[in-house]
């Protein structure tokens, strides 16, 4: 039970790239490698511990004051977690900008709190929101992979193409600016999405 709960938002109902959740954060964060990374941890422990949290207080929170509870729940983790990153990764925290404070309107975290959190038991929760967590943070950092390494040249700010195959020093190759830009991360997004939902229909025609 566990496992399926595990693996079903990472491989068959991605929030991303199959359910369209979290596609904001998906485009503005993911320039650089390491922002996304960071982003994606930050998702996945706020995710986590907000559906375990508040299926353990299921029972006990009134029906038409709930929203109000999740959001106090989940406002107060992405708290703890901006003020950790301001502490301990300043420089992450600057490029995140806005975007961990947003966090907490993501449609991911409410929707799986409403979907699974508040009719399950707390550890199957915790799975689920973890699991959530991932299959949200796996698009996110391939997403950057793609538009560091081609629009950069660099992988978590190191770069990765050498200097001699520039034109400027005499070689074949150029940066691509457009990967840095806005429209190109829809772009990466769209192809992301149409590989993974076409290995799933695959799955499902080999059936």
């Amino acid at each position: 039970m566990n496992k399926r709960i595990f693996l079903d938002p990472i491989f068959k109902n991605n929030p991303v790239s199959v359910l369209a959740l979290g596609i904001c954060s998906a485009l503005a964060v993911t320039v650089k490698l390491e922002p996304a990374m960071v982003m994606a941890l930050s998702v996945t422990l706020v995710t986590g511990f907000s559906e375990l949290i508040l299926s353990l207080l299921r029972n006990t929170v009134p029906n038409r004051i709930r929203i109000i509870v999740q959001l106090v729940v989940v406002a107060t983790l992405v708290i703890l977690v901006d003020q950790i990153l301001k502490a301990y990764a300043w420089q992450v925290s600057k490029q995140l900008s806005v975007f961990v404070g947003l966090i907490i309107t993501n449609c991911i975290i409410m929707g799986r709190i409403e979907a699974f959190a508040l009719s399950n038991k707390p550890f199957p929760a915790f799975v689920d929101g973890i699991a959530n967590g991932l299959g949200y943070g796996i698009i996110l950092v391939a997403v950057s992979f793609f538009r560091e390494l081609l629009g950069s040249g660099t992988l978590m700010g190191y770069p990765v193409v050498p200097q001699k195959w520039y034109a400027v020093n005499g070689g074949f190759y150029e940066n691509n600016g457009l990967f840095i830009l806005p429209p190109m991360a829809l772009i990466v997004v769209g192809l992301i999405v149409w590989v993974f939902n076409a290995q799933n229909d695959k799955k499902v025609w080999n059936k």
